[in-house]
């Protein structure tokens, strides 16, 4: 059986919602997970994706900031939410796949919006940012994001750090920049060594080959400029390292109409 699971920050799910249900149509991933959804969960455009086909759905959202949501074809058995840094603000959701969606062994599948951390660098005068490396140390730190050797899971999401040299246009200038600064880059590599997680993408795409998730809306023209940044992450345990059959980036989502920044990244995996 293959699962396939797409990440997408979709910058407003109500907002964006015929785009949502042209990936669908076009791509019919069996999970999609959502950031920055930006409605509380009463406002979820759950009907549209129930007739969709996406009839089983967890969401931790709030009015208009940040907001997380798992949208899937395959019930599950259960969902969690888990608070980062004493904050109630809606930046994962997590689920566990299992006998219902037709697995033997189940699946937890986690969701993340990690905080974006403002535009200067430094803790000690930006809280935004403080904030940020505080939420990845206490990532690194959970036990739960610590898959077990024989542990099937899968860690998705708009993680807000391009952690490589080749993961941005420019790694000299972009190494003062947030989301590519060298203790953010240190603190997410060391989140991903402490749960021992595969990268999906640079498993499959190894450097130095150059691979973007996202592109400013400030560039006039984004393809021509083509300035992007990996800041979009499939992650799987070591029990499901060998078994990842596709990896693709859907780049032409960033050139549709009123599009989000960020485009959908989907991994299949052989259960």
């Amino acid at each position: 059986m293959q699962l396939s699971i797409t990440t997408w920050n979709i910058n407003s799910v109500r907002l964006r919602i015929d785009l949502v249900a042209k990936f669908i149509k076009a791509t019919r991933p069996d999970v999609l997970c959502l950031q920055e959804t930006k409605c509380p969960n009463d406002a979820f455009p759950l009907k549209r994706l129930k007739r969709l086909g996406y009839e089983h759905v967890a969401m931790n959202g709030q009015k208009g900031y940040h907001g997380v949501a798992i949208v899937s074809r395959l019930p599950f058995e259960e969902h969690h939410i888990r608070n980062f840094c004493g904050k109630e603000d809606t930046r994962h959701i997590g689920v566990t796949f299992g006998e219902k969606a037709g697995l033997s062994d189940p699946l937890k599948l986690h969701n993340f919006y990690v905080p974006a951390g403002g535009d200067i660098p430094d803790p000690e005068i930006n809280p935004k940012f403080d904030h940020k490396l505080s939420f990845l140390d206490e990532m690194t730190n959970s036990e739960s994001l610590h898959p077990g050797e024989k542990e099937r899971s899968v860690l998705v999401g708009d993680l807000n750090v391009a952690p490589h040299e080749h993961d941005v246009w420019s790694h000299k200038q972009l190494l003062n920049v947030v989301s590519h600064t060298p203790i953010e880059c240190e603190k997410l590599l060391g989140m991903k060594a402490a749960g021992r997680w595969i990268d999906v993408a640079r498993a499959r795409i190894p450097e130095p080959e150059k691979i973007y998730t996202w592109w400013s809306y400030r560039a006039a023209d984004w393809t021509l400029a083509d300035r992007g940044r990996r800041l979009d992450h499939i992650w799987v345990s070591q029990a499901l390292g060998d078994r990842i059959s596709d990896f693709q980036i859907s780049r032409t989502a960033r050139g549709w109409d009123r599009p989000s920044d960020h485009v959908p990244v989907t991994a299949v995996i052989e259960t």
